[in-house]
């Protein structure tokens, strides 16, 4: 039997009114057939729990491309002593883009850091400094070594479209914190989306009000349309209100034609959200009210960093004010400027990895610093890896095999590591998770059983993690 998950009022109480009060005021009356079930919904709703919660916010930063692990966290010596041999595969895998080549050793130092002695590359100095906080996945596998479904995989548990993304479980499954800010915003990277564009964002079949509020952080309106434009003087408080009344025959028309589309209560939904956002957004969005020593710790004084740190801090903000999950992508979709390093792993990954890693160390220690991190869960992962083998002669090429995740805040165990891949990188060896394994630690630290977090779809309970997934209790405090 299926769990019957409803969204919950408002943990936060404030000034704003309520989703009755302010569709009364404002429209005429969203009432009758287009809302009674909206308004039976929030009369009666409470967010499930099926077990104390450790984490009530998430960050999750994803670097698009496959983040090549044996070049950042996962150190492996004998690349170094094979350093040139044919060892590959002689037949090219499903999924890379050539032939393998020989085995590559990184082109860059490893050290060991911190307490733990975790080995970090010279290309992330600054989360090296972290890794006694950090807790790692380090031999994660994916079912494929192709950019796009391997991004909905990370992010849906599926390999195909129209399933929907972990963002949209959580905020179906737990609603908001705040009713003034979405529960689930993307920051994508200034120069694009990643690979299936929002479809990495999607609502699936979940209702359409828990899909990804996409947020162009370097806009002067990070939310195009909140405001009317100066031009137009003739939009004020009564053509508002005039719109407003004719938008409630256009509903009421639209929910007598097409009972349970679920469009249209997102459409309700982000009409209401849009006016509490016109007082509340400005000041959240606006991250140039933090301190200048605070913007300059993001880099945001760096062209290198600015836009990634920008979004680091931005996500800080958010988060801080209330808003349950949080994606930060690094990259945009196609050949150049992500983690996809094909030609030259040396020109490639190092511009990459500058770009995140300040940001990254410092969103953790304002996290920290703010308190935050007592209920923050901060995810750094990628879609797969890259080979241990050159591809041409000193790019990697696509690996599902085998690829570094780490986690940082509550409820897990801090300057930990799970599982191992192979000698070369390659493989996982032991201690494999996919991503349902991900997914269900995640769920689990929200207080949410991801096996009982289940919605009817064409004649089959549908999860977040499908039919596999086992939390990972090993790394869990």
């Amino acid at each position: 039997m299926p769990t019957s998950v409803q969204n919950p009022k408002s943990r936060i109480q404030n000034s704003f009114p309520s989703r009755r009060e302010f569709l009364v005021n404002t429209g005429g009356g969203f009432a009758g057939l287009a809302l009674a079930h909206l308004f039976a919904r929030d009369a009666s709703a409470s967010s499930l729990n099926h077990h104390p919660a450790k984490v009530n916010r998430v960050v999750q930063l994803f670097m698009t491309g496959g983040a090549s692990p044996m070049d950042l966290f996962d150190y492996k010596p004998d690349l170094e002593r094979l350093d040139g041999q044919m060892l590959g595969p002689t037949e090219k895998p499903e999924g890379f883009t050539a032939p393998a080549g020989a085995i590559m050793k990184s082109p860059f130092a490893f050290k060991q850091h911190g307490h733990c002695g975790r080995w970090v590359s010279e290309m992330f100095p600054e989360q090296a400094k972290l890794v006694d906080e950090m807790t790692f996945l380090m031999a994660m596998a994916s079912k494929t070594n192709v950019h796009g479904p391997g991004t909905y995989m990370m992010n849906s548990g599926f390999l195909l479209p129209g399933f929907p993304c972990m963002g949209a479980w959580i905020s179906y499954a737990l609603g908001s914190l705040v009713d003034n800010l979405p529960s689930f915003v993307v920051l994508p990277d200034a120069a694009g989306l990643p690979y299936n564009q929002r479809g990495c964002f999607s609502s699936g079949f979940l209702p359409a009000v828990h899909q990804g509020t996409v947020i162009n952080a370097a806009s002067p309106q990070p939310v195009p349309d909140l405001f009317p434009d100066d031009r137009y003087a003739f939009a004020d408080a009564s053509a508002d209100s005039q719109g407003l009344a004719l938008l409630d025959k256009i509903n009421r028309d639209h929910a007598a034609q097409h009972p349970g589309d679920s469009r249209l209560d997102a459409r309700i939904s982000s009409y209401e959200l849009a006016a509490k956002m016109q007082l509340s957004a400005p000041e959240a969005f606006d991250v140039m009210r933090e301190p200048e020593y605070i913007r300059n710790a993001y880099g945001m004084d760096n062209a290198v960093t600015e836009d990634f740190g920008r979004r680091c801090l931005l996500a800080l903000r958010l988060v801080e004010r209330g808003v349950r999950f949080v994606q930060v992508w690094s990259g945009p979709q196609g050949a150049v400027n992500n983690w996809d390093n094909h030609a030259n792993i040396q020109k490639e990954l190092p511009p990459m990895a500058a770009s995140v890693d300040k940001p990254i160390a410092a969103l953790l220690q304002d996290l920290k610093a703010r308190g935050l991190d007592s209920d923050t869960l901060v995810i750094w992962t990628t879609e797969f890896g890259r080979t241990p083998f050159a591809q041409a002669s000193l790019g990697r090429d696509h690996n599902g095999g085998s690829f570094v995740t780490w986690l940082w805040g509550a409820g897990v165990k801090p300057g930990v590591a799970y599982g191992q891949s192979d000698d070369w990188g390659y493989q996982a060896e032991h201690g494999k998770t996919y991503c349902y394994d991900l997914h269900a630690t995640v769920l689990h630290l929200l207080g949410i059983d991801h096996e009982r977090l289940t919605v009817r779809q064409n004649g089959i309970d549908r999860r977040l993690t499908d039919v596999h997934g086992h939390v990972v209790h090993e790394i869990l405090a």
